[in-house]
């Protein structure tokens, strides 16, 4: 057993939507073809917050000038050790140095669009969000985040093997199950 993983997400926030990233690039990715937020793995020292800010100006380009704790998920995938992602949320960044690889322009308030060799990002409105392939678990954590629920949370998602989501908690002094 290697120990539990630490990693970060963030959604960017800007003119009522939230900067996704279509996975679509790689052949071999546990997020293949799903949409997810911006983020990725600590690294050696890192508080989360060293971590998320590190993996949005890694991804985008863009500088966080400021960012909301949301709460953590409990990844339990199949047999292998759980993953702990700190979820953040962002209104606050800066595009002006965000680099070559963010030159296209979105319609969402023109903002940039960076290039990422993961995958494909835009600006998704907040009210198309449940519309794109998502992780079903991650439904319940951009749920809260849509409706700007402003309590952190923690949420216990566990999947098999297949990526079917077997069972999704709210975690709190008297659990919820949410699945």
């Amino acid at each position: 057993m290697k120990g539990p993983r630490l990693t970060t997400l963030c959604h960017l926030e800007r003119n009522g939507c939230y900067l996704m990233l279509h996975r679509v690039k790689k052949e071999i990715d546990i997020n293949k073809g799903k949409w997810i937020g911006v983020g990725g793995k600590f690294e050696r020292g890192e508080s989360p917050e060293d971590c998320v800010m590190r993996e949005v100006f890694e991804e985008t380009g863009f500088r966080l000038k400021g960012f909301c704790y949301r709460g953590l998920i409990t990844f339990i995938y199949d047999t292998k050790d759980p993953e702990y992602i700190f979820v953040y949320s962002s209104t606050e960044f800066d595009t002006a140095n965000a680099g070559a690889g963010s030159s296209k322009i979105d319609t969402a308030g023109d903002m940039p669009v960076p290039d990422c060799d993961e995958g494909i990002f835009a600006w998704v409105p907040k009210k198309d969000i449940m519309d794109l392939e998502l992780w079903e678990g991650d439904r319940f954590m951009l749920s809260y985040l849509i409706r700007d629920r402003r309590e952190p949370f923690s949420l216990k998602l566990c999947y098999d093997a297949s990526d079917n989501l077997t069972e999704a908690w709210e975690m709190a002094a008297k659990p919820v199950r949410l699945k």
